[in-house]
């Protein structure tokens, strides 16, 4: 008699780690594994990963999650990848094998590239297209990049052996063993080269950016069955794929026009469901596909800071303020109010709505008396604020007020930082008692696949609040504090 599978495995390949989640029924975590894998820094403003390392590190941690679960591969009804999104690899077809380190989201090197198609008005077809701006955060200046700079690589796309995708396209390849060279709807929407009214690769993007459609993979929903693996001992089905974005959205079961979850992670991202239709937005908002499922694909406009929780570890590896991330709140916490500092985390340019990324991080309002749990208080407010002029965006696109935000990933386990943001947007923040949304979301696309779960609605009702943070701020320290944030802003986007 065959066993009954009724756990599902998450791989969650993000920015700064490789994890792996076994879910049961109910959506509760069983077991989680986790290993970080170096940053690479070739060049002030670019950062890489290792292709190999990122693979090698999401298997290890795939088979950890399954021990520390006491599951076998038989156990599990099937996987959902989940994946930190725009970041580019190449590797060639016929050995596997990476031709170039990843160029990851964060990187700017390709900002010129940008300019320059900007001064040829290339954003508005861009932007009508894909429902994106014209960034270096977004794959396609990246491929072109690659493309000029790799040995060879050139020849090899000629050739029919070179192969591009996203983080998901690579995992699942190494999975299947060079058999499926796939990526879902709301990976190919991330690449600049999608477009998003008629659901396919576009060929005049294709050519503006240089990019030979043989390297492209084939586009599929977010939930179905697309292939087996065995890398883990037996079959398993690999069911579903989102970004991890759009797998926090599903996740946070935000399935419905108007709910918005912002996750915490080494940026932050804002997504708002908007319905089976793209959204334009006038706010330099991103309209992006949330997920599709069978036929139906659905959409959300999105906001995002690129430097969220990566402020901390900037203030643990390269200040030396604390030894450990989460020390930043007890720290934060020694100051009643940041005494008039603030911090602009723009390390890598300023996201929504600015777009600016010449931009640069920026401490200001130090005095004499400024000590580090005024910086660290800064840092986290700096998030906060951040956050806030990307939901007034929002607003002013979907033309209606914030009701709730729904809120994950690691930054909001800091309570100071969700009173902080609950009082700026004068709204309620939700905090679920499972926190581990993305992969959440990413589980519940392949439970959906294998019928582990029958519907959308069946997933919701297993969503359960933690916590409430309700707004406590006066209104005028509120004016007060975002005059001084906006202040901060234009030092640093000035003399640039």
């Amino acid at each position: 008699m065959s066993r009954i599978r009724s756990h599902i495995l998450a791989l969650d390949q993000g920015t700064t780690s490789s994890r792996a989640i076994v879910f049961d029924k109910l959506g509760r975590p069983v077991a989680v594994a986790q290993s970080e894998f170096p940053q690479i820094y070739p060049k002030p403003g670019w950062v890489e990963h290792d292709p190999t390392t990122i693979w090698k590190t999401q298997l290890n941690t795939a088979k950890r999650a399954l021990r520390l679960a006491k599951l076998s591969a038989g156990d599990i009804a099937a996987i959902g990848i989940t994946n930190q999104r725009e970041t580019t690899l190449l590797w060639d077809r016929d050995t596997g094998k990476p031709i170039a380190n990843a160029i990851v989201w964060q990187d700017r090197r390709t900002a010129d590239i940008c300019d320059s198609l900007r001064r040829d008005k290339a954003d508005r077809l861009i932007r009508r297209k894909t429902g994106l701006e014209l960034d270096a955060y977004f794959s396609a200046t990246k491929i072109q990049w690659l493309l000029r700079h790799t040995q060879g690589a050139r020849a090899m796309a000629r050739a029919g052996r070179l192969a591009f995708g996203t983080v998901d396209s690579w995992l699942i390849w190494n999975l299947t063993n060079g058999q499926t060279h796939i990526t879902d709807t709301s990976n190919a929407s991330r690449t600049m080269l999608f477009n998003i009214r008629t659901d396919d690769w576009d060929d005049e993007l294709l050519k503006l950016f240089g990019v030979p459609k043989s390297i492209l993979p084939k586009v599929v929903p977010s939930s179905e069955i697309y292939a087996e693996t065995q890398a883990l001992g037996q079959a398993i089905p690999i069911a579903g794929i989102a970004g991890d974005q759009q797998a926090a959205l599903f996740g946070q079961c935000c399935h419905k026009p108007g709910m918005v979850k912002n996750t915490y992670g080494t940026g932050c991202f804002m997504l708002m469901h908007t319905g089976d239709k793209p959204m334009p937005s006038r706010n330099k908002l991103l309209s992006t596909v949330a997920w599709k499922i069978g036929n139906k694909t659905e959409y959300a406009l999105e906001g995002s800071v690129f430097i969220a929780g990566a402020v901390a570890q900037w203030l643990r590896d390269e200040l030396g303020i604390f030894k450990s991330s989460s020390e930043i709140e007890r720290l934060a916490k020694r100051v009643p109010d940041n005494g008039g500092v603030y911090f602009v985390s723009a390390f890598t340019g300023l996201g929504t709505p600015h777009w600016n990324p010449h931009a640069r991080g920026i401490i200001s309002g130090l005095s004499r008396g400024s000590n580090k749990a005024h910086i660290a208080r800064a840092a986290l407010e700096g998030i906060a604020y951040q956050v806030g002029d990307v939901i007034a965006a929002m607003e002013s696109d979907a033309k209606t007020k914030l009701k709730e935000l729904r809120v994950d990933g690691g930054a909001s386990a800091n309570d100071l930082l969700m009173q902080f943001q609950s009082d700026l947007l004068n709204t309620k923040v939700i905090r679920p008692s499972n926190t581990e949304t993305t992969a959440l979301g990413a589980a519940y696309l392949a439970g959906l696949a294998v019928n582990l779960w029958k519907s959308k609605s069946e997933i919701a009702r297993q969503w359960k609040a933690d916590k409430h943070f309700k707004p406590k701020m006066k209104p005028s320290t509120r004016k007060s504090l975002v005059c001084g944030w906006e202040r901060a802003l234009k030092q640093a986007t000035q003399d640039l």
